[in-house]
């Protein structure tokens, strides 16, 4: 086993109690981001959990990706869903209670059927197969595809994407910025079967942003949610790759309870 110090520093709360049940890896991701009206976002959300805002704004992005090095503690690495594209429709909430702040999926699109089942299992996340392609085209320029399948209407997402390289100003997103707002997010919130709210604390160091350029040519994602994006050019930032830990999802009610000492994470290589 090799134990990799990560830095917790710039969380807003402490390392949660446990050990993460799974890590991953983030590459290629494009951030494209809208501000919405609160009033669109609000009535989407699950009790428990109010519209978190910038500049009196709130955000909805989509974010296409592919993920590897996907390990689940205790069980050996599956062959079918080691490495996939995926695409998420997400937004940003407060608990009404705490006021801890994560981010919200509408809709997770991946194309791993086995990832599928077990997020949505285990975690109660919207997730969706779906027919999915990612291309590199250049170094840091992306196509992508993606096709929910068993849909009752298309929900379509292509686009082609590239990363400008760092810049001084986004090497770290700073508190106050709304890259600091869209990203450094460290819990996911979703609901179960009951409508119970439910949470799973997540750990990464801070998001490496780039600056981006993209065509988007077609994104059904939020009309598929009844959201009409606006008319605007989206805020768009690229990032090459990031580890993440994901620890179990639990209720909110056992959560605000819990204690949370700062631990160490050790990952397995």
């Amino acid at each position: 086993m090799r134990e990799i110090k990560v830095r917790s520093s710039q969380r807003p709360r402490p390392l949660p109690s446990g050990r993460w049940i799974m890590t991953q890896r983030w590459n290629d991701l494009l951030f494209a981001h809208w501000p919405i009206a609160v009033d669109q976002i609000a009535p989407h959300l699950p009790d428990g959990l109010q519209v978190d805002t910038f500049q009196g704004s709130a955000w909805l992005g989509v974010v296409p990706f592919w993920m590897d090095r996907i390990k689940i503690r205790g069980i050996p690495p599956v062959p079918t869903a080691r490495q996939f594209p995926e695409l998420n429709l997400r937004t940003y909430v407060r608990d009404s209670r705490t006021g801890a702040q994560g981010v919200y999926f509408f809709s997770l699109d991946a194309a791993s059927l086995l990832a599928v089942a077990f997020a949505r299992g285990f975690y109660h996340l919207p997730y969706f197969w779906a027919e999915m392609r990612i291309e590199q085209r250049s170094e840091r320029e992306f196509s992508y595809y993606s096709r929910r399948r068993f849909a009752s209407r298309p929900v379509l997402f292509i686009a082609r994407y590239r990363g400008l390289g760092p810049t001084r100003r986004l090497v770290e997103s700073r508190p106050g910025s709304l890259e600091h707002f869209l990203t450094e997010r460290y819990c996911l919130f979703t609901h179960d079967r009951s409508g119970n709210l439910v949470r799973a604390n997540i750990h990464h160091v801070p998001w490496p942003l780039e600056e981006a350029e993209a065509e988007i040519h077609r994104n059904d994602l939020a009309a598929s949610i009844g959201i009409t994006l606006p008319d605007t050019p989206p805020v768009l930032h690229y990032s090459r790759r990031l580890a993440v830990y994901v620890w179990p999802a639990e209720p909110v009610r056992r959560a605000v309870r819990a204690g949370s000492p700062s631990i160490a994470i050790a990952p397995s290589s």
